[in-house]
Protein backbone atom coordinates (compact mmCIF):
# COMPACT_ATOMS: atom_id res chain seq x y z
CA UNK A 1 0.00 0.00 0.00
CA UNK A 2 1.39 3.23 -1.04
CA UNK A 3 0.57 6.76 0.68
CA UNK A 4 -0.59 10.17 -1.32
CA UNK A 5 2.25 11.74 -2.41
CA UNK A 6 3.69 15.13 -0.19
CA UNK A 7 4.73 18.41 -2.36
CA UNK A 8 8.19 17.44 -2.35
CA UNK A 9 7.99 13.74 -3.93
CA UNK A 10 5.66 15.19 -6.61
CA UNK A 11 7.96 18.30 -7.45
CA UNK A 12 11.18 16.07 -7.72
CA UNK A 13 9.24 13.49 -10.21
CA UNK A 14 7.76 16.26 -12.23
CA UNK A 15 11.49 17.64 -12.58
CA UNK A 16 12.80 14.83 -14.08
CA UNK A 17 10.96 15.57 -17.48
CA UNK A 18 11.43 18.50 -19.83
CA UNK A 19 8.39 19.81 -21.21
CA UNK A 20 5.65 17.37 -21.29
CA UNK A 21 3.51 17.02 -23.93
CA UNK A 22 1.43 14.69 -26.36
CA UNK A 23 -2.05 13.86 -27.26
CA UNK A 24 -5.23 11.84 -26.21
CA UNK A 25 -4.03 8.43 -28.52
CA UNK A 26 -5.96 5.70 -30.38
CA UNK A 27 -5.28 4.79 -33.54
CA UNK A 28 -7.17 5.49 -36.66
CA UNK A 29 -8.31 1.94 -37.19
CA UNK A 30 -10.37 1.68 -33.55
CA UNK A 31 -13.65 3.06 -32.70
CA UNK A 32 -13.54 2.55 -29.00
CA UNK A 33 -11.06 0.88 -26.19
CA UNK A 34 -12.60 -2.61 -26.86
CA UNK A 35 -11.84 -2.37 -30.62
CA UNK A 36 -7.91 -1.04 -29.50
CA UNK A 37 -7.52 -3.39 -27.01
CA UNK A 38 -9.24 -6.96 -28.07
CA UNK A 39 -7.15 -9.38 -29.76
CA UNK A 40 -9.27 -9.38 -32.98
CA UNK A 41 -8.51 -6.15 -33.95
CA UNK A 42 -5.33 -5.03 -31.73
CA UNK A 43 -3.44 -3.16 -34.41
CA UNK A 44 0.42 -3.14 -33.58
CA UNK A 45 1.69 -1.79 -37.27
CA UNK A 46 -1.07 1.42 -37.23
CA UNK A 47 0.13 2.32 -33.13
CA UNK A 48 3.78 1.91 -34.12
CA UNK A 49 3.10 4.09 -37.79
CA UNK A 50 1.01 6.70 -35.59
CA UNK A 51 3.05 7.20 -32.88
CA UNK A 52 5.89 7.88 -35.16
CA UNK A 53 3.88 10.73 -36.39
CA UNK A 54 3.54 11.93 -33.06
CA UNK A 55 7.29 11.80 -31.74
CA UNK A 56 7.70 13.38 -35.14
CA UNK A 57 5.90 16.56 -33.67
CA UNK A 58 7.75 16.15 -30.50
CA UNK A 59 5.57 14.62 -28.44
CA UNK A 60 6.74 12.95 -25.73
CA UNK A 61 3.99 11.13 -24.63
CA UNK A 62 0.64 10.24 -25.35
CA UNK A 63 -2.66 9.77 -23.09
CA UNK A 64 -4.14 5.89 -24.05
CA UNK A 65 -7.45 4.45 -22.61
CA UNK A 66 -8.04 1.02 -21.96
CA UNK A 67 -11.60 -0.65 -20.72
CA UNK A 68 -12.30 -3.15 -18.38
CA UNK A 69 -14.16 -5.40 -20.12
CA UNK A 70 -10.93 -6.37 -22.04
CA UNK A 71 -9.21 -6.99 -19.25
CA UNK A 72 -12.23 -9.27 -18.00
CA UNK A 73 -12.27 -11.14 -20.93
CA UNK A 74 -8.46 -11.87 -21.47
CA UNK A 75 -6.72 -10.66 -18.47
CA UNK A 76 -3.24 -11.81 -19.67
CA UNK A 77 -3.89 -10.64 -23.45
CA UNK A 78 -4.61 -7.05 -22.39
CA UNK A 79 -1.36 -7.19 -19.97
CA UNK A 80 0.89 -8.24 -22.80
CA UNK A 81 -0.99 -6.16 -25.51
CA UNK A 82 -0.19 -3.05 -22.90
CA UNK A 83 3.52 -4.26 -22.74
CA UNK A 84 3.65 -4.19 -26.50
CA UNK A 85 2.42 -0.63 -26.67
CA UNK A 86 4.62 0.32 -24.15
CA UNK A 87 7.92 -0.99 -26.22
CA UNK A 88 6.94 0.81 -29.27
CA UNK A 89 6.31 4.18 -27.61
CA UNK A 90 9.35 3.52 -25.60
CA UNK A 91 11.42 3.31 -28.87
CA UNK A 92 9.96 6.66 -29.95
CA UNK A 93 10.66 8.53 -26.57
CA UNK A 94 7.30 8.12 -25.83
CA UNK A 95 5.93 7.37 -21.91
CA UNK A 96 2.49 7.00 -21.81
CA UNK A 97 0.15 7.81 -19.25
CA UNK A 98 -3.05 5.00 -18.72
CA UNK A 99 -6.45 5.83 -18.19
CA UNK A 100 -8.23 2.66 -16.06
CA UNK A 101 -11.93 4.22 -15.97
CA UNK A 102 -14.66 6.12 -18.19
CA UNK A 103 -17.71 8.41 -17.58
CA UNK A 104 -18.21 9.33 -21.47
CA UNK A 105 -20.55 8.72 -24.09
CA UNK A 106 -21.85 5.32 -24.41
CA UNK A 107 -23.26 3.39 -21.42
CA UNK A 108 -23.55 -0.17 -22.29
CA UNK A 109 -20.17 -1.71 -23.43
CA UNK A 110 -20.51 -5.19 -24.76
CA UNK A 111 -17.21 -7.29 -25.88
CA UNK A 112 -16.91 -8.63 -29.39
CA UNK A 113 -17.50 -7.13 -32.62
CA UNK A 114 -17.39 -3.01 -32.67
CA UNK A 115 -20.16 -1.19 -34.15
CA UNK A 116 -19.40 0.87 -37.48
CA UNK A 117 -18.61 4.83 -37.23
CA UNK A 118 -21.79 6.60 -37.98
CA UNK A 119 -21.08 9.49 -40.60
CA UNK A 120 -20.56 12.65 -39.19
CA UNK A 121 -21.01 11.87 -35.40
CA UNK A 122 -18.37 12.47 -32.70
CA UNK A 123 -17.40 9.78 -30.83
CA UNK A 124 -20.06 7.70 -32.07
CA UNK A 125 -18.76 4.08 -30.46
CA UNK A 126 -17.05 5.49 -27.48
CA UNK A 127 -17.59 3.46 -24.19
CA UNK A 128 -17.59 4.21 -20.43
CA UNK A 129 -15.73 1.86 -18.39
CA UNK A 130 -17.72 0.09 -16.56
CA UNK A 131 -20.54 2.02 -17.61
CA UNK A 132 -23.48 3.19 -15.30
CA UNK A 133 -24.83 0.56 -14.48
CA UNK A 134 -21.97 -0.94 -12.86
CA UNK A 135 -20.53 2.27 -11.46
CA UNK A 136 -23.89 2.47 -9.46
CA UNK A 137 -24.11 -1.05 -8.57
CA UNK A 138 -20.88 -1.77 -6.25
CA UNK A 139 -22.06 -5.88 -6.31
CA UNK A 140 -20.69 -5.87 -9.56
CA UNK A 141 -17.19 -4.41 -8.49
CA UNK A 142 -14.88 -7.52 -7.64
CA UNK A 143 -13.70 -8.23 -10.93
CA UNK A 144 -12.97 -4.08 -11.30
CA UNK A 145 -10.63 -4.37 -8.51
CA UNK A 146 -8.89 -7.12 -9.74
CA UNK A 147 -8.63 -5.27 -13.04
CA UNK A 148 -6.66 -2.39 -10.97
CA UNK A 149 -4.79 -4.57 -9.36
CA UNK A 150 -3.79 -6.96 -12.09
CA UNK A 151 -2.80 -3.91 -14.33
CA UNK A 152 -1.17 -1.31 -11.86
CA UNK A 153 0.58 -3.83 -9.98
CA UNK A 154 1.81 -5.71 -13.58
CA UNK A 155 3.16 -2.36 -14.40
CA UNK A 156 3.91 -0.87 -10.80
CA UNK A 157 7.67 -0.37 -11.76
CA UNK A 158 7.84 0.04 -15.31
CA UNK A 159 9.83 3.33 -16.53
CA UNK A 160 8.20 2.84 -19.38
CA UNK A 161 4.89 4.55 -18.12
CA UNK A 162 4.54 8.11 -17.06
CA UNK A 163 1.50 8.48 -14.84
CA UNK A 164 -1.92 6.53 -13.76
CA UNK A 165 -5.23 8.22 -15.05
CA UNK A 166 -7.46 6.07 -12.66
CA UNK A 167 -11.02 7.58 -13.85
CA UNK A 168 -11.61 9.92 -17.12
CA UNK A 169 -14.38 12.76 -16.41
CA UNK A 170 -16.31 10.88 -13.31
CA UNK A 171 -19.50 12.30 -12.82
CA UNK A 172 -20.04 12.79 -16.34
CA UNK A 173 -23.31 11.61 -18.32
CA UNK A 174 -25.61 12.93 -15.70
CA UNK A 175 -23.93 10.69 -12.80
CA UNK A 176 -22.15 13.80 -10.57
CA UNK A 177 -21.70 12.29 -7.04
CA UNK A 178 -22.77 8.72 -7.61
CA UNK A 179 -19.35 7.86 -9.42
CA UNK A 180 -17.42 9.26 -6.52
CA UNK A 181 -18.36 6.07 -4.40
CA UNK A 182 -16.18 4.15 -7.27
CA UNK A 183 -14.34 7.18 -7.51
CA UNK A 184 -12.86 6.36 -4.35
CA UNK A 185 -12.48 3.21 -4.94
CA UNK A 186 -10.33 3.46 -7.86
CA UNK A 187 -7.84 5.51 -5.62
CA UNK A 188 -7.85 2.97 -2.75
CA UNK A 189 -7.58 0.01 -5.20
CA UNK A 190 -4.32 1.52 -7.01
CA UNK A 191 -3.17 2.68 -3.62
CA UNK A 192 -3.16 -0.96 -2.53
CA UNK A 193 -1.42 -2.07 -5.99
CA UNK A 194 2.03 0.04 -4.99
CA UNK A 195 2.78 1.94 -8.24
CA UNK A 196 5.77 4.23 -8.64
CA UNK A 197 4.19 5.99 -10.79
CA UNK A 198 2.07 8.86 -9.69
CA UNK A 199 -1.75 8.31 -9.30
CA UNK A 200 -4.51 11.03 -11.09
CA UNK A 201 -7.89 11.90 -12.00
CA UNK A 202 -8.50 14.62 -13.65
CA UNK A 203 -10.68 17.78 -12.90
CA UNK A 204 -13.20 18.89 -15.88
CA UNK A 205 -16.21 20.43 -14.30
CA UNK A 206 -17.70 22.53 -11.25
CA UNK A 207 -18.63 19.34 -8.73
CA UNK A 208 -17.46 20.75 -5.37
CA UNK A 209 -17.51 16.84 -4.21
CA UNK A 210 -15.73 15.51 -6.78
CA UNK A 211 -13.26 17.93 -7.00
CA UNK A 212 -12.50 17.86 -3.44
CA UNK A 213 -11.45 14.58 -3.64
CA UNK A 214 -9.75 14.32 -6.69
CA UNK A 215 -7.28 17.65 -5.51
CA UNK A 216 -6.78 15.95 -2.00
CA UNK A 217 -6.46 12.01 -3.29
CA UNK A 218 -4.21 13.10 -6.82
CA UNK A 219 -0.19 13.01 -6.61
CA UNK A 220 0.19 15.55 -9.82
CA UNK A 221 -3.22 17.59 -9.99
CA UNK A 222 -4.60 16.97 -13.70
CA UNK A 223 -7.16 18.85 -15.46
CA UNK A 224 -9.35 19.53 -18.56
CA UNK A 225 -9.66 22.95 -20.39
CA UNK A 226 -11.53 23.50 -23.88
CA UNK A 227 -11.85 27.31 -23.34
CA UNK A 228 -9.81 30.13 -24.31
CA UNK A 229 -6.18 30.99 -23.89
CA UNK A 230 -7.25 34.10 -20.94
CA UNK A 231 -9.61 31.37 -19.44
CA UNK A 232 -6.76 28.19 -19.08
CA UNK A 233 -4.28 30.47 -17.86
CA UNK A 234 -7.03 31.91 -15.32
CA UNK A 235 -7.29 27.78 -14.48
CA UNK A 236 -3.62 27.48 -13.84
CA UNK A 237 -2.90 30.43 -11.97
CA UNK A 238 -6.06 28.89 -9.59
CA UNK A 239 -4.58 25.67 -8.84
CA UNK A 240 -1.39 26.99 -8.85
CA UNK A 241 -2.09 26.75 -4.68
CA UNK A 242 -2.44 23.72 -4.28
CA UNK A 243 1.41 23.64 -4.62
CA UNK A 244 1.56 20.62 -7.05
CA UNK A 245 2.69 19.90 -10.74
CA UNK A 246 0.14 20.65 -13.01
CA UNK A 247 -0.88 18.69 -16.51
CA UNK A 248 -3.85 19.38 -18.61
CA UNK A 249 -5.27 16.11 -19.87
CA UNK A 250 -7.52 17.06 -22.66
CA UNK A 251 -7.16 20.57 -24.52
CA UNK A 252 -8.06 21.63 -28.33
CA UNK A 253 -11.42 22.55 -29.56
CA UNK A 254 -10.78 24.83 -32.11
CA UNK A 255 -12.69 28.07 -32.50
CA UNK A 256 -11.77 28.33 -28.81
CA UNK A 257 -8.88 26.47 -27.96
CA UNK A 258 -6.80 26.40 -30.53
CA UNK A 259 -3.06 25.33 -30.84
CA UNK A 260 -1.43 28.83 -31.90
CA UNK A 261 -2.85 30.80 -28.61
CA UNK A 262 -3.15 27.59 -26.41
CA UNK A 263 0.18 25.78 -26.82
CA UNK A 264 2.40 28.31 -26.00
CA UNK A 265 0.49 29.21 -22.58
CA UNK A 266 1.06 25.13 -21.55
CA UNK A 267 5.21 25.96 -22.66
CA UNK A 268 5.28 29.16 -20.76
CA UNK A 269 3.40 28.03 -17.29
CA UNK A 270 5.55 24.45 -17.66
CA UNK A 271 2.21 22.81 -17.37
CA UNK A 272 2.23 19.55 -19.76
CA UNK A 273 -0.89 19.30 -21.62
CA UNK A 274 -2.49 16.89 -24.19
CA UNK A 275 -4.54 17.78 -26.95
CA UNK A 276 -7.35 15.77 -27.97
CA UNK A 277 -6.77 13.57 -30.81
CA UNK A 278 -3.73 12.66 -33.10
CA UNK A 279 -4.92 10.95 -36.28
CA UNK A 280 -8.51 11.66 -37.41
CA UNK A 281 -10.07 8.17 -38.09
CA UNK A 282 -12.93 6.13 -36.78
CA UNK A 283 -13.51 7.92 -33.12
CA UNK A 284 -14.69 10.67 -35.80
CA UNK A 285 -13.43 13.98 -33.74
CA UNK A 286 -13.11 15.95 -35.91
CA UNK A 287 -16.76 16.73 -35.96
CA UNK A 288 -17.72 19.13 -33.03
CA UNK A 289 -20.00 17.76 -29.87
CA UNK A 290 -23.42 17.24 -31.25
CA UNK A 291 -23.07 17.44 -35.10
CA UNK A 292 -26.16 15.23 -36.56
CA UNK A 293 -25.20 12.44 -38.53
CA UNK A 294 -24.25 12.36 -42.22
CA UNK A 295 -23.15 15.82 -42.03
CA UNK A 296 -20.04 16.79 -43.97
CA UNK A 297 -16.15 17.20 -42.99
CA UNK A 298 -16.05 20.64 -41.27
CA UNK A 299 -14.15 23.64 -43.10
CA UNK A 300 -12.53 23.61 -39.35
CA UNK A 301 -11.81 20.40 -37.65
CA UNK A 302 -12.78 20.45 -34.00
CA UNK A 303 -9.94 17.46 -32.77
CA UNK A 304 -7.45 16.07 -34.03
CA UNK A 305 -4.05 16.83 -35.95
CA UNK A 306 -3.13 14.80 -38.50
CA UNK A 307 -5.50 13.07 -41.72
CA UNK A 308 -4.72 9.79 -42.15
CA UNK A 309 -1.70 9.65 -44.47
CA UNK A 310 -0.02 11.69 -41.62
CA UNK A 311 -0.10 14.80 -43.51
CA UNK A 312 -1.36 17.91 -40.86
CA UNK A 313 -4.85 19.22 -40.85
CA UNK A 314 -2.91 22.86 -40.22
CA UNK A 315 1.08 23.15 -41.57
CA UNK A 316 1.41 25.77 -39.25
CA UNK A 317 0.38 23.62 -36.32
CA UNK A 318 3.11 20.77 -36.84
CA UNK A 319 5.38 23.55 -37.04
CA UNK A 320 4.88 25.01 -33.81
CA UNK A 321 4.66 21.49 -31.87
CA UNK A 322 7.85 21.13 -33.35
CA UNK A 323 8.98 24.05 -32.13
CA UNK A 324 7.98 24.16 -28.98
CA UNK A 325 8.60 21.32 -28.14
CA UNK A 326 12.48 21.81 -29.01
CA UNK A 327 12.22 24.37 -26.17
CA UNK A 328 10.63 22.76 -23.63
CA UNK A 329 13.67 20.34 -23.70
CA UNK A 330 15.79 22.94 -23.82
CA UNK A 331 14.72 24.40 -20.61
CA UNK A 332 10.80 25.25 -19.30
CA UNK A 333 9.48 27.65 -16.42
CA UNK A 334 9.32 26.39 -13.60
CA UNK A 335 6.28 24.00 -13.01
CA UNK A 336 5.39 25.87 -9.37
CA UNK A 337 5.36 28.85 -10.46
CA UNK A 338 4.57 31.24 -7.30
Amino acid sequence: MTERWDEAQAADWYTQWPWLVGCNFIPSTAINQLEMWQAETFDPVTIARELGWAADLGMNTVRVYLHDLAWKMDPAGLTGRLDRLLEIAAGLGIRPTVVLFDDCWNADPKPGKQPEPVVGVHNSGWLQSPGVASVNDPTTWEHLRHYVLDVIGTFREDQRLLMWDLYNEPGNSQQDERSLQLLRKAFEWAREAGPVQPLTAGLWYDNAPLNTFLLTASDVITFHNYNDAARLAAQIAELRRYGRPLICTEWLRRGTSDVATCLPVFLREGVGCYNWGLVAGKTQTIYPWGTPAGAPEPAIWFHDLLRPDGTPFDASEAQLFRALAVAGRRGRTSHLRE
